[in-house]
């Protein structure tokens, strides 16, 4: 044989005997090593997964009304995956099913397009390997048509599903408390344990804000599935394997449906009487307070709006009003997010603070109707001169120079402009002793931490505008000047000052801080929660609005707790002038002509105006109050946006809600002797309390 021919046959050989191996190896690896892989594979060629969903458990007030629940509803939804392997895409079946359910073609598409930044809404948030609901309350015959019929509805299915309903009970909607449900993401299904793709419109909404959010995992259940066989055309043959779901477990708290009704109804009555006045009025918050327990009772917030706008897919027009601030925002709890200077209300801190760095509790102050601090004269409200007076009558009369004086003292006494940042501040540390400046620990997301300013902060905020203070001193504020050539010379003369020495704490800081201006910014819930603390003798409650989890069979699953409060830096003896001082406001001080003709005999209660200015808007309307005085168990405050003065606008706010609690001659009392329910409630149906 020709050693060239010969050489050619061996080189074959190999090369054959090397593809045998190659594919011995690599039948070995699929039937030994991948073997269960691919037999799971085969498997689910004869199988699908058809996850069952579970009922989301309730939200109830103290009496065991539910403010959130579920109700039953016929839901169409359209399977995008199955659509999709269809050739025309599926739009022939898309037109067959807005025929049927009176929709437009048009407006199918929209509902289960996916969302993203520059799609509009209507548009699918959730998950795109799940079905999308495009009509959440469908007529049953149409729904029937869909149902027979379902080889022309291929991906199309018909279900009664629970649709999340707010029934609002004693008129208490509540949303911004409540919170709201979108579907889940298919980020969020990659990320959070225990979330599961379910197939089911309601299953997959997710609580996003509010009570619906912090207990979501508590409310949401767990889903069971079914496994069944289906045939080479996909049509279902058997049952394999089932595992039944979990209904979530239901959520008891302190918010009373009565008392949480009263306020809102007292607040949008407030609002409303003080746009008649000719203020803007844009927004508010009203919040009773159990003040032994720290027990949430009530959280009103002004603007609201209908949560029934997330069933079914929002439009574009409806998110936008309430992301907007053209709307002023109605998504946003004023309660836990709305802050602003709090004026004299804040007054409270600042005497503590004063009788803390030495000055005598009852002593004698002179109130001037101006003090200079500097060369600024810092005047009493229309340039009062009030006189001499013990600081119970200046807590009273609110005489503001007396809390100038304090603090210009204790500025120059830390060292004037020269004090070193970390110099301590007595009005500072009291305020942070009393709550403000951070979160109060409350059960709900999103919470504002408001702002008690000091040096340190100042410095950092110098820092952050520096460069756009200076660019003011240079060039001027030229559109300003077009319309107020002396309000531009003004914002030029203080960015001048600013962009030199903007880190500069100065006495006109210390002054405005000492009666609730300037940069100091709170929540109503921080007030409520100081003033509380006043009542009830110096403890600090970490705020809660959940109760208890019970099941669905109403068993007590957990009771929730707060944690152990803590103490405001403030002797008995000055809380007890202080509650002594506050009651006298709503019979002889700011407060005379908004509690006139309240029955303070029968309930007293003790309270601080607050008209708190902002630049460039109308002042900011605040009221605090607690009672009753002798035995005190709530503090109720109201805050008024652009409401103007604090004894107008806010302490009527406060004194309906009193009324609706205590009733009045004509009106019967919300509270039975004074007191609401304890403990946990009877569900509705579960036949035995928990």
């Amino acid at each position: 044989m020709n050693p060239r021919t010969h050489f050619r046959l061996v080189v074959l050989y190999v090369l054959v005997g090397a593809l045998l191996l190659v594919l011995l190896g690599r039948l070995w690896t699929l039937q030994v090593l991948e073997g269960d892989h691919y037999r799971a594979i085969a498997a689910q060629n004869r199988t699908r997964d058809i996850v069952v969903p579970a009922v989301r458990g309730m939200i109830l007030d103290d009496r065991g009304r539910p403010l959130a629940r579920n109700t039953s509803s016929l839901v169409v939804s359209v399977d995008r995956t199955t659509l999709g392997r269809q050739e025309d895409g599926g739009e022939a079946v898309l037109k067959r099913l807005a025929k049927v359910l009176g929709m437009s073609h048009d407006e199918i598409n929209k509902r289960i397009r996916l969302c993203s930044p520059t799609v509009k809404r209507p548009c699918w948030p959730g998950s795109p390997y799940q079905p999308i609901p495009v009509q959440d309350h469908a007529d049953p015959k149409r729904a029937l048509q869909i149902m027979e019929r379902q080889e022309e509805f291929p991906g199309v299915t018909a279900q009664v599903q629970p649709v999340r309903n707010y029934p609002k009970p004693e008129g208490a909607s509540a949303v911004q408390t409540l919170g709201y449900l979108q579907p889940v993401t298919q980020e969020e299904l990659d990320k959070r344990d225990g979330l599961k793709v379910t197939g089911y419109s309601s299953v997959d909404l997710v609580g996003r804000d509010g009570l619906e959010a912090q207990y979501d995992r508590v409310l949401r259940g767990e889903a069971g599935y079914r496994r069944v066989l289906v045939d080479a055309q996909g049509r279902v043959t058997g049952v394999a394997e089932k595992k039944d779901p979990v209904p979530g477990n239901h959520l008891v708290t302190s918010i009373d449906a009565e008392v949480q009704g009263a306020a809102e109804k007292a607040l949008k009555e407030g609002i409303e009487a003080a746009r008649r006045g000719g203020r803007p009025a844009d927004s508010g918050a009203a919040v009773v307070m159990d003040v032994r327990t720290g027990r949430m009772i009530a959280m009103a917030s002004y603007p609201t709006y209908d949560p029934s706008v997330w069933t079914g897919g929002i439009s574009q027009k409806k998110y936008d009003e309430l992301l907007g601030e053209k709307n002023n925002s109605p998504l946003i709890s004023r309660v836990t997010q709305g802050m602003g200077p709090p004026g004299s209300t804040f007054k409270v801190s600042s005497m503590a603070a004063a009788v803390n760095a030495g000055y005598d509790l009852h002593g004698t102050y002179n109130c001037p109707g101006s003090y200079m601090v500097g060369s600024r004269a810092f005047n009493n409200f229309q340039s009062a001169n009030l006189g001499s007076m013990s600081l119970h009558t200046a807590l009273v009369k609110s005489c503001d120079t007396i809390f100038y004086r304090f603090a210009h003292e204790m500025w120059l006494k830390n060292g004037g402009k020269n004090a070193p940042p970390d110099a301590k501040n007595p009005m500072v540390e009291t305020a942070r002793g009393f709550g403000f400046g951070a979160n109060t620990g409350i059960d709900l997301p999103n919470e504002s931490a408001g702002r008690i300013p000091d040096a340190q902060w100042k410095r950092q905020y110098w820092e952050a505008t520096r460069e756009e203070s200076c660019r003011g001193a240079k060039q001027g504020y030229p559109q300003v000047a077009k319309t107020d050539p002396a309000r531009a010379a003004y914002l030029k003369a203080v960015a001048n000052e600013n962009c030199k020495e903007g880190y500069v704490w100065r006495a006109g800081d210390a002054a405005n801080l000492s009666i609730g201006q300037g940069n100091v910014m709170v929540t109503p819930l921080q007030l409520v929660r100081a003033y509380a603390a006043i009542a009830n003798g110096g403890k600090l409650h970490v705020p809660r609005i959940g109760v208890a989890v019970v099941g669905p069979d109403g068993r007590l699953v957990q009771e929730i707790d707060a944690p152990k409060p803590k103490r405001i830096p403030v002797d008995g003896k000055v809380l007890a002038y202080m509650r002594k001082a506050l009651a006298e406001v709503p019979t002889e001080g700011t407060a005379g002509g908004a509690f006139s003709g309240f029955d303070l005999k029968r309930v007293g209660v003790a309270g601080k105006t607050g008209t708190a200015e902002r630049w460039g808007q109308e002042d900011m309307s605040w009221f605090a109050s607690f009672g009753p005085v002798k035995e005190p168990r709530y503090a109720v405050v109201a805050m008024v946006s652009q409401g103007g003065f604090g004894a107008q606008t806010s302490a009527p706010i406060v004194r309906k809600i009193w009324e609706a609690m205590y009733g009045t001659e004509d009106d019967e009392p919300i509270l039975d002797d004074g007191k609401l329910p304890t403990g946990i409630p009877k569900l509705p149906g579960s036949g035995t309390a928990p």
